[in-house]
């Protein structure tokens, strides 16, 4: 079954606490909401399994429609269902990022800048010194626990938020935590900057082939470690055409390698259930500039995906409203 308490808190930063790389350190942090409830976040920096170093990567200027579906900053938790059209996550169904950008870091070194907890204190001891940032922890809950104080900071009750990692494509140990639309993650808001940041973490034992439904790993699948290198990628977009509605709308594909690409089986998935058929050959080294009538890629932001013969996900974008306004532009990825 899924997780059994998805969603997100919303709040501000006030401390922080490393516990090394023994046992299962997590990155331990310390936040408040607008009424004063404390949370803590417990950041898995160390697998159970091996390899032991999680997969991590940050987008420093993140652009998502999702942003714009968030909760109030500083209102604390929010449940959220686990389905597309929200502000629930999903590293595989929500383009968030591409996973081939990922890279494995241990849970903590000596020297600076080279582990996850230095790279975690970037982010957290930044927006601690920023009053106006806003943070966002996606993940499962736990507590309150009324008459129990927080084993970190001491706070009660003790409150807070844990797997906030990817949770799906689990090893058979943890079959059980898959679920779609449920992974965990870390967002910081710098409004004096314009700006978010987002950070994602995932286990390399995790697969990133799963089912629509259950999350689980597609057994069938080809050994992809990670996708988005494949030969096929989605580089622009034309989602605003000049004129009246309906407009002709584009997505221009990028073959990469140095084979030519038959088309044919492929499909292109726009937000929701709607898919295009493709067909024909892409040359190597070649793009191709294809109308999506009846694919609706909305103004409003949205996602692309790139689906295989298989309908396994080959490469995936997504674009913002305010990328999206500009009539006649194309978007580039």
């Amino acid at each position: 079954m899924p997780l059994r308490s998805y969603g997100v808190l919303a709040g501000r930063v006030v401390d922080r606490r490393r516990e090394g790389s023994t046992d299962t350190p997590h990155y331990q942090i310390h936040l408040v909401d607008s009424g004063g409830t404390a949370y803590r976040a417990a950041v898995n920096v160390r697998s159970q399994q091996e390899p032991s170093e999680l997969l991590y990567v940050a987008d420093e200027d993140f652009r998502h429609p999702l942003t714009e579906t968030l909760p109030e900053a500083g209102s604390g938790w929010t449940a959220l269902p686990s389905h597309p059209g929200g502000a629930s996550l999903d590293f595989i169904r929500g383009n968030l990022f591409d996973p081939a950008l990922m890279r494995a870091l241990p849970p903590d070194l000596d020297g600076q800048d080279n582990d996850l907890a230095d790279k975690l204190d970037h982010y957290v001891e930044r927006a601690i010194a920023d009053p106006a940032a806003s943070v966002y922890v996606f993940g499962e809950r736990w507590g309150p626990e009324k008459k129990t104080r927080d084993k970190v900071f001491g706070f009660l009750p003790g409150n807070g938020v844990h797997d906030v990692h990817m949770n799906q494509g689990n090893s058979k140990s943890f079959r059980a935590d898959d679920g779609v639309w449920q992974d965990g993650g870390l967002l910081v808001h710098l409004p004096g900057e314009q700006r978010w940041v987002a950070v994602f973490l995932a286990f390399q034992s995790q697969a990133w082939h799963t089912d629509d439904a259950t999350g689980h790993t597609i057994d069938a699948a080809p050994p992809r470690s990670q996708p988005g290198v494949e030969a096929l990628r989605i580089v622009a977009a034309l989602v605003n055409p000049e004129g009246p509605a309906p407009e002709r709308e584009t997505v221009t594909l990028l073959n990469a390698s140095p084979h030519s690409v038959d088309l044919t089986g492929w499909r292109l998935a726009g937000q929701g259930s709607r898919t295009l058929t493709l067909s024909g050959p892409v040359e190597p080294g070649a793009a191709v500039r294809l109308p999506v009538d009846g694919l609706q890629l909305g103004n409003g932001g949205g996602s692309i995906t790139l689906l295989d013969p298989d309908g396994l996900k080959v490469h995936g974008v997504s674009y913002t409203k305010d990328q999206a306004r500009r009539e006649g532009w194309t978007i580039t990825f």
